[in-house]
C-alpha cells in the first residue's frame, strides 16, 4: 500500500513540474494549438485541460464567463459563426469523436484578414484550439459523430450573432468533406466575406 501511494505522490509531484500545455502556432499566430500534457497508465490517465494562471502567462490575459457543450452527428457542418457585440474569444476541444475545427479572421486591418486556420480535434489527441475574439469559428464533424466543449470569454447574444458562408471561395477554406455536409438552415444562408460584418 505504500508504494502504491507514493506511486501516486509522484506522479501529482511530476504533473506540477510539467508544463501543462505545450503550445503551437497555426498558420494564423494568434490561433493556437494547446496540446495538455497526459499522464497515463493501465488505470486509465489524468490531464489539465485548463489552468488560468498559466493561459494568462503564456497565451493571453482571457477570462472565460461561460463554457457550452454540444453533440452532433457524423457529417454535421456548424458554422462560420461569432458576434459583434460581446465578442467571444473561444477555447474549444473534444471529448467523444474527432472534428475539423476552423477559424476565420474577420479584423479588417489585420494582415491575415479573410484568412483561415484549422486543426483537427479529438478525444484521442486531446488537442485544444485558442480562438481569439475578432475570428469566425466552425467545425465539421470526422467519423460517426463528437461531443464538443468550448469556453468562452463573454456571454452569448443572439441579437449580435452573424454567420459567415462555409464554403466562400473568397476564404477557400479546405475542409475535409465526405458527400455533402449537414447543415442548419441559418449556416446554409451565411455571407460571403465581401457581404459579412466585419470588426
Amino acid at each position: 500500500r505504500r508504494g502504491r501511494l507514493k506511486s501516486k505522490f509522484q506522479t501529482a509531484s511530476s504533473a506540477k513540474q510539467t508544463p501543462p500545455m505545450n503550445i503551437t502556432d497555426t498558420a494564423i499566430p494568434e490561433v493556437k494549438i494547446l496540446e495538455p500534457q497526459v499522464f497515463g497508465d493501465e488505470r486509465g490517465f489524468f490531464m489539465e485541460t485548463f489552468r488560468d494562471d498559466w493561459f494568462k502567462a503564456h497565451v493571453c490575459e482571457r477570462t472565460f464567463v461561460q463554457e457550452n457543450h454540444s453533440q452532433s452527428g457524423g457529417g454535421v457542418l456548424r458554422g462560420l459563426h461569432y458576434q459583434t457585440e460581446n465578442t467571444q474569444g473561444k477555447l474549444v476541444r473534444v471529448v467523444a469523436g474527432a472534428v475539423f475545427d476552423v477559424a476565420v479572421d474577420l479584423r479588417r486591418n489585420s494582415p491575415t484578414f479573410g484568412q483561415w486556420a484549422g486543426a483537427i480535434l479529438s478525444a484521442e489527441n486531446k488537442r485544444q484550439l485558442w480562438v481569439p475574439e475578432g475570428f469566425a469559428h466552425g467545425f465539421y464533424v470526422l467519423g460517426g459523430g463528437a461531443e464538443f466543449v468550448y469556453k468562452c470569454t463573454d456571454y452569448y447574444n443572439p441579437r449580435a450573432e452573424h454567420t459567415l458562408l462555409w464554403n466562400d471561395p473568397a476564404i477557400g477554406i479546405a475542409w475535409p468533406l465526405h458527400g455533402e455536409p449537414k447543415l442548419s438552415a441559418k449556416d446554409a444562408a451565411g455571407k460571403t466575406l465581401a457581404a459579412a460584418a466585419t470588426f
